[in-house]
């Protein structure tokens, strides 16, 4: 239990801001979900190997979606599940150690799996302490390069597949999530093509689904590093939360801890999310703690977005974007733009230049190019027209504008 500013005890917070989203609190993406059990999950635990890709914007979910179909995957279909985050990985270099640790971890769900993997793997491992265990790590880095090349890292997920049948696995869910530094590196790609095609090809391949998470941008950066990597993935677009997913994402959250949400607020809440999973946490969160009765009104919801507001610019948005925007006259400009509203990526010229000052207008042109060289904006396809790159960073401005207002 912790005290809030009144003093008043509080429970566990029902939301996981920066973190996926645990299976209990999951709600919506059913269509997506569909799709990723009937051609991904069911298929692998048929024998069919799979690829795929979970395709959205930041903060979207696509980690989430991920933990679950896993989940979902073990729970129902015999599936083992390894979820190997390559955010510390810079190049395919890092990438074996990373995986091996992944599988070392695996099994959270099943203790018997636990136990196979760490018998099998336990000269990786270096002594057991009482917040869990750890890793030798120079063992990994020793052995790492056997599962360097797609044949490698096949043939020991093969094994690891052979040592769990008698606990009746069918195949293994591998998820590559966090892809964003190591798609720079072009042997990425020619990996990860290799790796299908190896399996493919094998006289009797492994019944494996892997699943990259990432932005559109890095799989066309793979595609552009190795033309073929555009035909081995199937797409799963993930798109914002409608309406009533967040109501009852919302609704969930907060009953979890007898928090009941007034209509006025939450509307507010739904609002101000504009259907992202990561702001959803940071409002909800923001509100579970400013609450002081089990009781979120209208006030306390508008209190949480403007909490909300600081966390997604700190979290997510290159502070360098306001740094550079010395001028009053840009701010002010940029200002205008964000009382749009946080669902219109795009805009045009004409839009917005009635709303300008005249020395406005005479900047407008530079503050354009300057939005562009900070990849905050790019062209449209028709002449005048602006987008945003990412929903993230248009939301944050859209709060800040309400924060200031």
């Amino acid at each position: 239990m912790v005290e809030n500013a009144k003093g008043n005890m509080k429970g566990k917070s029902p939301f996981y801001p920066g973190q996926p989203v645990p299976v209990d609190l999951f709600v919506g993406r059913s269509d997506q979900i569909e799709r990723i059990m009937i051609r991904g999950v069911k298929q692998v635990a048929s024998g069919k190997p799979v690829a795929m890709y979970i395709q959205g914007e930041y903060g979207i979910g696509k980690s989430s979606i991920a933990g679950f179909t896993q989940w979902l995957a073990e729970k129902n279909h015999g599936l083992h599940g390894i979820y190997a985050p390559l955010g510390g990985c810079r190049g395919l270099a890092d990438l074996p150690a990373t995986v091996l640790q992944a599988v070392l971890r695996s099994g959270a769900f099943d203790p018997k799996k636990t136990e196979r993997v760490r018998n099998w793997l336990a000269h990786y491992i270096g002594r057991q302490e009482l917040f869990g265990l750890t890793l030798d790590l120079e063992a990994l880095k020793k052995d790492a390069p056997n599962i360097s090349t797609p044949y490698g890292l096949l043939g020991f997920l093969s094994e690891a597949h052979e040592r769990l049948q008698d606990v009746a696995i069918k195949g293994i869910f591998l998820v590559l999530d966090e892809i964003n530094g190591i798609t720079e590196d072009p042997q990425f790609a020619y990996f990860v093509k290799g790796l299908v095609d190896t399996n493919a090809m094998s006289q009797k391949p492994l019944p494996l689904l892997l699943m990259l998470c990432g932005v559109e941008e890095r799989r066309r950066e793979m595609i552009q590093k190795h033309q073929p990597v555009d035909r081995i993935f199937d797409i799963i677009e993930i798109e914002v939360m409608s309406k009533e997913e967040m109501v009852e994402f919302f609704t969930r959250a907060f009953e979890s801890v007898n928090v009941h949400v007034e209509q006025s607020a939450m509307d507010v809440l739904v609002y101000y999310s504009a259907g992202f999973p990561k702001i959803m946490h940071l409002v909800g969160d923001a509100a579970f703690w400013i609450d002081e009765d089990c009781k979120i009104n209208e006030d306390d919801a508008i209190r949480a977005v403007m909490v909300a507001a600081d966390d997604v610019g700190k979290k997510y948005v290159d502070q360098q974007v306001y740094r550079a925007l010395r001028s009053s006259d840009y701010h002010s400009i940029l200002a205008k733009i964000a009382k749009m509203g946080p669902e219109t990526m795009s805009f045009s010229k004409d839009q917005i230049i009635s709303g300008l000052t005249e020395s406005e207008k005479r900047k407008l042109n530079n503050f354009l190019q300057k939005m562009k060289t900070l990849h905050v904006l790019r062209s449209g396809e028709v002449r005048g027209e602006y987008i945003f790159n990412l929903r993230m960073v248009r939301l944050y401005i859209w709060l800040q504008s309400l924060q200031e207002k």
